[in-house]
């Protein structure tokens, strides 16, 4: 019986390039073996998590998530927290597309991501789960927050990520600090901040150093809290970032690993951001659920760094085949051996 695979794809996204590359990716998908077909999303509330709960139900192999990381996000959800979860293959065709940059998955070309996804490479995937909502790649509280929901959605499909630098440069003077309370494995911040983030890959917003030591199934998320709100220092910070990812260091940051976060707020109220969407107010809990997806990703182009089970496995066996190698007992002289080199020597006089 052959496998099958559902496309779960959103028409409106990155000017609508998925109307254009589906017949192409249906073939690729169905010369890797899958019987494969297509749902195309709509206005009505979680409509793509909807569709991805009744696939995986349904017995679905791999699901395929096609749009922005907001499509991704609702598939997640529609997975996650099922007990037999399918296999998850993206194909990027949204806005900043994130979650593709970190399983370097072409951001540019449906049919070459899907091309990716018929290699049949996976990786297990930390999920992040806050409340009851799920996400793969970034939860913030403040100014990302502020920002993404101040750029209408027309304008981030045709200009993309500079529209976010455009109103990042707009709403930089206006920061104010947060007075927040986060706990977090071994330690908690209380004070001023302008705002934090909770990572799950190294791709945030676009920017890939900001966690430049991201893994992406070591069952820890990257807690960064920003603790100044004075533009200066601000602008200073996103130059480390640039340069290398130096802010890690800096002491107006707080830069931990973390499988658990709680955050609220004293004072006013702090919209959580959730993979680029709004996801509620604070108070909200961040669990990390370790390698809980089965998802897609040119692993070829990924660090050996970034997946850890891969590298642990490597090195566990490595570790005890160099065990087993001192636990054997030298090995015994063979005597009949030095009787017959011993005839040779007399022979050849």
């Amino acid at each position: 019986m052959r496998k099958r695979c559902r496309i779960i794809y959103n028409p409106t996204s990155g000017r609508e390039a998925m109307k254009h590359d589906l017949i192409s990716i249906l073939d690729i998908m169905e010369n890797a073996g899958y019987e494969t077909s297509a749902f195309a999303t709509t206005a009505e509330e979680k409509s793509a998590q909807n569709e991805a709960e009744r696939a995986a139900k349904a017995g679905f192999e791999l699901i395929i998530a096609a749009g922005g990381d907001g499509t991704i996000n609702e598939v997640v959800n529609g997975i996650a927290p099922l007990k037999k979860r399918p296999k998850l293959g993206i194909i990027p065709a949204g806005t900043t597309n994130d979650y593709a940059r970190a399983l370097k998955i072409p951001r540019e070309d449906p049919v070459a991501a899907a091309k990716v996804i018929a290699k049949g490479e996976t990786v297990k995937m930390d999920i992040g789960q806050a409340n009851q909502k799920y996400f793969v790649n970034i939860a913030a509280g403040g100014l990302l927050s502020e920002l993404t929901y101040s750029v209408p959605s027309v304008i981030k499909s045709q200009f993309g990520y500079l529209a976010y630098l455009a109103k990042g440069a707009e709403l930089l003077p206006r920061i104010k600090p947060v007075h927040m309370h986060i706990e977090y494995d071994g330690g908690i911040f209380e004070g001023q901040a302008s705002m934090f983030f909770v990572a799950l890959t190294n791709s945030v917003g676009g920017f890939e150093q900001i966690v430049p030591d991201a893994s992406l199934d070591d069952g820890k998320f990257t807690l960064i809290i920003v603790k100044t709100s004075n533009l200066v220092e601000i602008l200073h910070l996103i130059q480390k970032v640039f340069n290398g990812g130096k802010h890690v260091d800096d002491p107006r940051i707080l830069y931990v690993k973390t499988s658990k976060i709680t955050a609220k707020t004293l004072e006013d109220k702090m919209m959580i951001n959730i993979d680029g969407e709004y996801g509620g107010d604070a108070p909200m809990t961040f669990v990390d659920h370790k390698q809980h997806i089965e998802i897609c990703a040119n692993l070829d182009q990924i660090p050996d760094s970034a997946i850890t089970a891969e590298n642990a496995l490597v090195n566990d066996v490595r570790d005890r085949f160099v065990h087993e190698m001192e636990q054997l007992p030298e090995e015994p002289e063979d005597d009949s051996a030095k009787e017959q080199e011993q005839k040779t020597k007399e022979q050849s006089k």
